[in-house]
């Protein structure tokens, strides 16, 4: 969908003139009929059908959002400072701000992070609006709260929520850090499949278009919160199976028919949650150029592992040094491989994979393998070496004694000692 030049310039001014009645504070929109359904008055396509600044503001800018001026969201990044700096997005940097009950009325005092557009970069003027038109309909746990948005000149913000913990990227791979836990990953793919499936099962579905691990944030609960709605597109309605559109996103999750023909569907998005599912899995990034061969390619390299049990081992993501559960990470395996299907059709839609997940919640991280096994000193234990050799060359070797099947041992990666 392409804006008029007229359209798009009564856009602009409305961003000074959009009546700043405050937003409600109790969030009532998580209360509906269905799990995941919601209502939009707006979809992205009714652009074209506003012919006015009054049309726009009383249709949902006005009602849910906080329109703000620059020198506001200098003052509190503190004129944009380094020190403030939190990130950098396809959209631009990213800055920490704090607002208190006096900027604003009905505005509760907040930390808030505040995304400006980079005059230079990609995204534009559309990404912008696309974001407004969506968060500024759409309340859920798990998206991101937009809270205002700023328009002056050629200046375009964002004013959000603060996610204290970044996103699952910075979390994920991050080196010299603790790895995530085997139940926190699961929680946090839970949550990203809710917020999916609240965009995909409503009145007017929505596609992502953009799902990866840097557009999920975390708060410091480590509930997941999907983010950057810039390409973000208004689903097929009616009798149409799909959207036609340019072929936009980030390599490595892109479903291969999006790629192929330009042709958009929920589906689409359930393909990119499955490599986001495999990375929770592997920690291995979708694509890494520091890889070797088809190990570049996150996908490529698992997808033949996936669907065999006895090679699990080798997915698993190292760091977590055998702490998970192996029923669960054979059930997400089975999944990711769902998701990942080379076809629309066999794919599982994003509420079926939400029921999945949910039956993976509270499993223990227990040990699962490999064990690295650190042979007894001499010494301390009394025990002669060569009797010990031989007894383990007779059966009652350490993988008997630590009960692991032969294939956490044949297939592990880590050294033996």
């Amino acid at each position: 969908m392409t804006l008029k030049k007229g359209k798009l310039k009564s856009l602009i001014f409305s961003c000074f003139k959009a009546a700043e009645t405050p937003p409600p504070e109790n969030d009532s929109s998580e209360k509906v009929s269905r799990p995941f359904s919601f209502r939009r008055i707006v979809s992205l396509s009714d652009v074209s059908d506003l012919s006015s600044v009054d049309d726009i503001s009383s249709s949902f800018l006005g009602s849910n959002l906080h329109v703000f001026t620059y020198a506001e969201l200098s003052l509190i990044t503190h004129n944009f400072s380094w020190n403030n700096f939190i990130g950098q997005g396809g959209f631009g940097p990213v800055y920490k701000g704090f607002v208190d009950d006096k900027l604003k009325p009905g505005l509760k005092a907040q930390p808030v992070a505040v995304k400006a557009l980079d005059l230079d970069g990609l995204q534009g003027h559309q990404e912008w609006l696309a974001e407004i038109f969506f968060l500024g309909q759409l309340r859920h746990r798990h998206l991101v709260k937009l809270i205002g948005y700023c328009c002056e000149e050629e200046n375009r913000l964002l004013v959000y929520e603060y996610m204290a913990r970044g996103s699952l990227e910075s979390q994920l791979f991050r080196k010299y850090s603790v790895p995530l836990p085997w139940s926190t990953r699961m929680k946090i793919a839970l949550g990203a499949a809710k917020g999916l499936a609240f965009l995909h099962e409503g009145d007017k579905p929505v596609i992502f278009r953009d799902f990866k691990t840097s557009n999920i944030l975390l708060d410091p609960d480590y509930t997941a919160k999907l983010s950057d709605f810039g390409l973000a597109k208004d689903g097929p309605e009616g009798e149409d199976t799909h959207v036609t559109t340019r072929i936009m996103g980030t390599q490595g999750y892109a479903a291969p028919e999006y790629i192929m023909t330009g042709h958009l569907t929920t589906m689409s998005d359930v393909y990119s949650f499955g490599v986001v599912l495999l990375e929770l899995l592997t920690g291995k990034r979708s694509m890494d150029s520091s890889r070797s061969g088809r190990v570049q390619c996150l996908v490529e390299w698992a997808r033949p592992l996936l669907k065999d049990p006895r090679k699990l081992c080798k997915l698993v993501d190292p760091k977590l040094e055998g702490q998970y559960s192996m029923s669960g990470a054979q059930k997400v395996a089975a999944l990711a491989s769902q998701c990942l299907s080379h076809y629309p059709k066999p794919r599982p839609n994003m509420v079926d994979v939400v029921k999945t997940l949910e039956s993976l919640q509270g499993f223990d991280d227990v040990f699962s393998g490999p064990l690295v096994y650190i042979a007894p000193d001499e010494k301390d234990s009394g025990v002669d070496n060569k009797k010990e050799n031989r007894r383990g060359r007779g059966g009652r070797c350490w993988r008997h004694r630590s009960k692991l099947p032969l294939s956490s041992v044949a297939n592990s990666d880590y050294p033996w000692y």
